[in-house]
């Protein structure tokens, strides 16, 4: 029996993809590094880490963690808009959320190296901030 395809273009499935990979990845990044999560997430940490029970452990560690945390804000995602991709029903959602937790941690990736790449900037401004504040003034010539 084959799986009925769905109706929305191929497009339009790959631009809801690409989107709504946005939304999870900002949710998923704020949670996990963010400072207005901080004490919750030191708290779950020391949970995960202290917990007599292996599934208390792995419950609180998903708090800690953008790419397994991406993975439960994606089910909250599909549930919220009943996005499918390729295949209508549970192969569609199945699909979705899988390419759904690649695109966001696509873009979490990308934003952690562009964060990166501004601090190293940052510090190295300020390393020649130093030198030139300790460098000792050139004697004018006459």
């Amino acid at each position: 029996m084959p799986v009925p395809a769905l109706t929305m273009p191929l497009s339009h499935q790959f631009a809801f993809l690409v989107l709504l990979g946005l939304p999870i990845a900002s949710v998923a990044w704020t949670v996990t590094h963010e400072e207005v999560f901080r004490e919750p997430r030191e708290w779950c940490r020391a949970k995960s880490e202290r917990c007599p029970s292996l599934a208390q452990r792995k419950f609180f560690y998903l708090f800690t963690c953008e790419f397994c945390f991406s993975h439960y804000v994606t089910a909250l995602a599909l549930v919220m808009t009943q996005f499918q991709l390729l295949y209508s029903g549970w192969r569609g959602y199945v699909l979705a959320e899988f390419a759904l937790v690649w695109v966001a941690n696509a873009y979490m990736g990308f934003f952690n190296r562009l964060r990166l790449d501004i601090k190293h900037e940052n510090v190295s401004i300020a390393v020649e901030q130093t030198k030139v504040e300790e460098s000792p003034a050139p004697s004018a010539k006459r």
